[in-house]
């Protein structure tokens, strides 16, 4: 198996920390987020590892190295110009089987390996892990007919919503969709696979997910790796497995 992370971006919504370290390095606990992940590719059997890299990349290359500290091979993908979430991987070399994809910015105690066979399964062109958001309303909230009639109200609703947790499997079928050299995102990428009646699924995750590229969120992060540390790297701790409740939303 083979993982990109996306280590590119810019990181702008928690400037000014990103003005001097690049997003993936921001510290999580005792660790830069993206050595968090790191170690949990290696845990699941993943040993190559490529970063797709931009915005202060010598910091991330002199991190991280050749990977051989954490028993990995790591490289490196370049974009002299910010190219999307799915742009850099039309530049990938030797894209014949299916690719572990996912953001330099996520704290889950995902199961890569399970997530990766679950998507062999599926015989899709791109898997996609999900996780059950909610979200809590704390307005009234009106709903309203088609004139000015008042319908029902709503005090303070939670809705739910599946999202994606910027964790996925791409086949290597998906490499003809994305264009070369061009910014490209994504979702531009789903779009385009369900304009062509392509398959995509989703896995829904039924674990821990949180999400550190607000401010807010990442002041959280370091709580919640506190908290399940023993998952998050259970390489460090497997007698120590905590019980966690399915889909823990730990938003702040």
């Amino acid at each position: 198996m083979r993982a990109v992370i996306l280590a590119g971006g810019q990181g702008a919504r928690l400037r000014p920390y990103t003005t001097i370290l690049p997003k993936p390095l921001m510290p999580v606990g005792n660790y830069p987020i993206a050595e968090i992940i790191v170690r949990q590719l290696r845990y699941y059997g993943i040993e190559n590892i490529t970063f797709a890299v931009g915005y202060l990349h010598q910091l991330i290359e002199a991190y991280f190295g050749d990977g051989s500290r954490w028993g990995v091979k790591i490289d490196y993908l370049y974009e002299e110009r910010p190219l999307g979430t799915a742009g850099p991987l039309a530049r990938l070399d030797k894209f014949d089987e299916p690719l572990i994809v996912l953001n330099g910015d996520i704290l889950t105690d995902l199961n890569f390996a399970d997530f990766y066979q679950a998507h062999l399964a599926s015989d899709s062109d791109i898997t996609i892990a999900s996780f059950t958001k909610k979200i809590n309303i704390d307005l009234g909230v009106i709903k309203t007919d088609a004139a000015t009639a008042v319908v029902d109200y709503i005090e303070k609703p939670q809705y739910s919503f599946q999202v994606s947790m910027g964790v996925y499997v791409f086949s290597p079928t998906v490499v003809h969709f994305i264009p070369e050299d061009r910014h490209f995102d994504f979702p531009d990428l789903v779009k385009a696979l369900i304009s062509a009646h392509r398959r995509v699924e989703i896995c829904p995750l039924e674990g821990l997910w949180l999400d550190i590229g607000r401010t807010e969120d990442y002041f959280n992060a370091a709580d919640v790796f506190e908290r399940y540390r023993s998952v998050l790297l259970p390489a460090l701790a497997p007698s120590m497995m905590a019980d966690i409740p399915l889909s823990v939303d730990v938003s702040p």
